[in-house]
């Protein structure tokens, strides 16, 4: 449901002509004079709702992506750390009408497969398919990202993902393809980014943010081979979906768990390591455990 804008709106943000300390936020800089147009721009509609003014707002700011959709998950995220940094307040959540965790469902009669290997010129033809909402092979691929990835499933902001089968029609593996992280000094420094430059870049990177090769298979060079394959088609897969291409593939391995060799042999570069913090530790004391960072040139310079 998308509201349209009242016709009281009388007030917009002021083009600022002064200098001074702005910041950021999501992609938006925003100054003294927008956070004090917002703040009693909220106060004027006290009914609305959290996600009532984040669409109301991207209305106003025309705030669109390339199809011309309204960005407001972005504009809740804005909305958010203005709060969290006490520049505005937000009306209190409406806990009554939350969604509930997604349920993913077990397929009927599900079974796991026995465990099975063989080489991989014995596969025959690999097929990397995308994903496409509501059929058959986007309820598998959710049902095995959720129960047989450690870190389940999670979809947020544009993404795409794929479902990889043998020549005998047999599910081999998973991938899912998302938002890039919003900051990583390894790979801004990698790609040549400044802190001004960043909002405008990230659109051309996409996260790989789950891997799962299922775990009844043992295919030496497998994984490897789809990463190879999904580099080959996920530029136009993206393009086709959100109106605008990509130019880096990037991924976080944990170095504890995992190795990377798969990404290595598909020509990932390893460019540093995270710090051991989360992006929801806000106030430094949260650790979490430090990832190797991964980047992929798909096309161009990219710098």
């Amino acid at each position: 449901m998308i509201f349209t804008i009242s016709l009281d709106y009388q007030i917009f943000p002021p083009k600022l002509h002064s200098v001074e300390a702005r910041q950021c936020i999501q992609g938006r800089w925003v100054g003294t004079e927008e956070i004090e147009w917002l703040r009693s721009w909220i106060l004027r509609y006290p009914q609305w709702s959290r996600k009532r003014i984040a669409r109301e707002l991207c209305a106003i700011w025309h705030w669109r992506d390339e199809r011309q959709r309204i960005k407001d998950f972005a504009a809740r995220s804005f909305l958010l750390k203005l709060e969290q940094q006490g520049k505005i307040t937000l009306p209190a959540l409406r806990l009554a009408k939350r969604r509930g965790p997604r349920v993913v469902r077990e397929p009927a009669g599900w079974h796991a497969p026995r465990p099975w290997g063989s080489s991989f010129q014995q596969l025959g033809s690999v097929r990397v398919d995308l994903v496409q909402a509501g059929t058959a092979e986007a309820r598998q691929w959710a049902f095995y990202l959720d129960r047989y990835h450690y870190l389940g499933l999670r979809v947020v902001g544009e993404n795409v993902g794929y479902l990889a089968r043998d020549a005998q029609g047999r599910d081999l593996a998973c991938l899912l393809f998302g938002a890039p992280a919003w900051r990583c000094a390894p790979r801004d420094r990698e790609l040549g980014w400044s802190a001004v430059e960043r909002p405008a870049r990230l659109p051309e990177v996409a996260n790989n943010t789950r891997f799962l090769i299922l775990p009844w298979v043992e295919v030496p060079h497998l994984a490897s081979h789809l990463l190879g394959a999904v580099a080959r088609r996920i530029d136009a897969d993206w393009r086709e979906k959100y109106g605008h291409g990509l130019r880096w593939l990037e991924t976080f391995v944990e170095r504890d768990r995992f190795r990377g060799t798969c990404y290595r042999a598909a020509n990932w570069r390893c460019v540093g390591q995270t710090r051991g913090r989360s992006r929801q530790d806000r106030h430094h004391g949260l650790s979490v455990p430090i990832k190797d960072i991964y980047l992929y040139r798909l096309r161009g310079d990219g710098r």
